[in-house]
């Protein structure tokens, strides 16, 4: 069942960000953000040079991060070395998880072109 959708959270986003790219971002994390349910197991499944993760490395996703970059690149916020920060989603794996956030997640890697990264 659905919860009810939170518009202001929706425009609240949306609102810093006027042009197409900027709003189908904003809409993304806003659908991540519903769908999610925080906090989950991840792996690494890539290295990346944005990233300190290492590829098979298990880290806590606790949340979206507040910036929104570009539609082409959503980060979650990860729990690392008793620090948190924003991770691009594309590097991550989802592991033990509920549905809707598997479901989510893999919705991501397709639509970033990447649909073979099922989680």
């Amino acid at each position: 069942m659905y919860d009810a959708i939170d518009f202001s959270r929706f425009f609240e986003i949306a609102e810093q960000y006027r042009d197409r790219d900027r709003y189908l971002a904003a809409a993304t994390v806003y659908h991540l953000e519903r769908e999610m349910t925080f906090p989950f197991q991840a792996r690494c499944i890539e290295k990346r040079t944005i990233s300190p993760l290492r590829e098979d490395e298990a880290v806590p996703v606790v949340g979206m991060t507040d910036e929104v970059v570009s539609n082409r690149e959503m980060f979650v916020l990860v729990e690392w070395m008793d620090r948190e920060f924003g991770v691009p989603l594309s590097q991550l794996e989802v592991l033990d998880v509920d549905r809707d956030t598997r479901e989510a997640v893999d919705d991501w890697h397709y639509w970033n072109g990447d649909g073979r990264r099922s989680g």
